[in-house]
């Protein structure tokens, strides 16, 4: 029994008094995030390529803890693939309005396709990575570089990702459980394992 008069307690802070702030340790995962995205700017900047989608990568593949490194780092190059495939098929047909066709009718029919393809994988995490390199190829990038660029995008993202992996395996950290599937439904598989 609690003595009265008594400051410590074991129960949590009172509705409506928030706990103090404290700042953010810089922990372990952040370091190799760090580390990641570095080493490829680093080894990009001897190619002469751009590091920007590769550091993306590595920062997606990372994630905040090993298993979900795993399944953001795979969403994300699954989506990248499924995008980057769907733009270079669709990047002709919006642009010359193929079968006189109105393009914004190809932008609607290629998201779909894009949003069926994530749903049939299973890769629901790599639906929006997919949508933002489908809409940037198509809408932003001019027709003599779209096939280069979108190519680009894919095996850019596949580096930074199995970079970031690969470092994240060879610098476990001690709190990490076993590795999940790389690609799947997000919240909702670990979700239901707990069941």
């Amino acid at each position: 029994m609690k003595e009265k008069g008594s400051t410590k307690s074991n129960v949590p802070a009172a509705e409506g008094c928030p706990a103090p702030w404290r700042p953010p340790k810089v922990g372990w995962r952040m370091i190799k995030t760090m580390l990641a995205a570095t080493l490829i700017a680093l080894v990009y900047s001897f190619w002469g390529r751009n590091p920007c989608f590769a550091c993306i990568g590595a920062v997606f593949g990372m994630g905040n803890v090993l298993a979900g490194g795993l399944k953001s780092g795979g969403n994300r190059f699954i989506g990248t693939i499924m995008g980057g495939v769907i733009a270079l098929l669709f990047y002709p047909m919006y642009h010359y309005e193929l079968w006189g066709i109105p393009s914004w009718i190809y932008l609607s029919v290629g998201l779909l396709i894009l949003l069926y393809i994530g749903e049939l994988l299973g890769a629901i995490g790599g639906i929006q990575p997919g949508a933002v390199v489908f809409y940037v190829v198509i809408l932003t990038v001019p027709e003599a570089t779209y096939i280069e660029y979108t190519l680009n995008r894919m095996l850019d993202t596949g580096i930074g990702v199995v970079v970031a992996l690969g470092l994240d395996r060879l610098l476990p950290s001690p709190k990490e459980e076993a590795p999940v599937p790389l690609f799947g439904r997000g919240d909702a598989d670990s979700e239901q394992g707990e069941e």
